[in-house]
């Protein structure tokens, strides 16, 4: 771990606990004839997206406390994630492990690790809010379920994911930016960011 440079403010706490909140509250509406379910991520049925947020929610927990290993320095592979018959004790636990993870001020400070990336722990903390975010709302939609993050943890991920000088037009983090209007709903120019329509499964 690189000890954080006393000169430099400290980097503000996000509470995960919202956005986590949300995503366990759909899980519970996730029956086993849904599993086989589309989801706007491309390629991902409902069961591909559950066994993801399985292995995230793992990562970026152990990132927060430096635990540098196998969930944190395995790149993102070609295999599509395998949903394990445990998902739904475990996935529940690893949400509230991970709210826990980056609720204490040195999860965001100095560097860690995550998909085998050497990063700054905020910046990796807000990647983390940011794969809860938008992947609630992947859930949501395959599920047919309401969705309404916090602001903070829209507002982060909207930040996160605006188009840099080196890749303007982006792949982005997810994929190919959709053009969404500048006065539409805060969470559907997040989505729009994120390479999905706000209109899926209708567009």
């Amino acid at each position: 771990m690189t000890a954080q440079d006393p000169t430099l403010p400290t980097p503000a706490v996000i509470d995960f606990a919202p956005a986590a909140r949300q995503v366990a509250q759909l899980l519970e509406e996730v029956g086993e004839e849904q599993l086989l379910a589309p989801t706007p991520c491309e390629k991902y049925a409902v069961h591909h997206l559950l066994a993801h947020l399985v292995e995230l929610t793992a990562a970026f927990r152990d990132a927060a406390g430096k635990r540098m290993g196998p969930t944190t320095g395995t790149p993102p592979g070609g295999a599509m994630p395998v949903l394990g018959d445990d998902w739904r004790a475990r996935l529940p636990r690893q949400l509230d492990e991970l709210v826990a993870a980056w609720r204490r001020p040195d999860a965001w400070q100095g560097t860690t690790q995550a998909g085998g990336v050497t990063l700054p722990g905020d910046v990796a903390g807000r990647v983390a809010l940011n794969e809860l975010v938008v992947h609630g709302w992947d859930l949501a939609r395959a599920l047919g379920r309401p969705y309404a993050p916090d602001t903070a943890a829209l507002q982060s991920s909207y930040e996160l994911l605006e188009p840099t000088e080196d890749d303007p037009g982006g792949d982005g983090i997810f994929g190919t930016p959709v053009d969404v209007p500048r006065d539409a709903p805060l969470l559907d120019r997040v989505v729009g960011r994120a390479g999905r329509s706000p209109a899926w499964p209708a567009g």
